[in-house]
């Protein structure tokens, strides 16, 4: 219990300095022998702030939890 509270801890923290990420994907819309057109598009993934406090904050009751044992 107590490296899954520091795991979580360390998520939480790296939830909070990266709060989200980007790729690009690329997808083949016309395909007609020597024509090809092709699309990319940006997808962004993101997650809002509380997320990495909540992720933090079950990592110390975890490490609270192990602790009493």
């Amino acid at each position: 219990m107590k490296l899954t509270g520091f795991i979580l801890i360390i998520i939480g923290i790296a939830m909070f300095i990266f709060t989200g990420f980007s790729f690009t994907t690329e997808e083949t819309v016309i395909d007609a022998g020597p024509l090809k057109v092709n699309k990319t598009e940006e997808n962004d993934i993101g997650w809002p702030p509380y997320a990495g406090g909540i992720a933090i904050a079950g990592g110390i009751i975890l490490l609270a939890i192990s602790r009493k044992k």
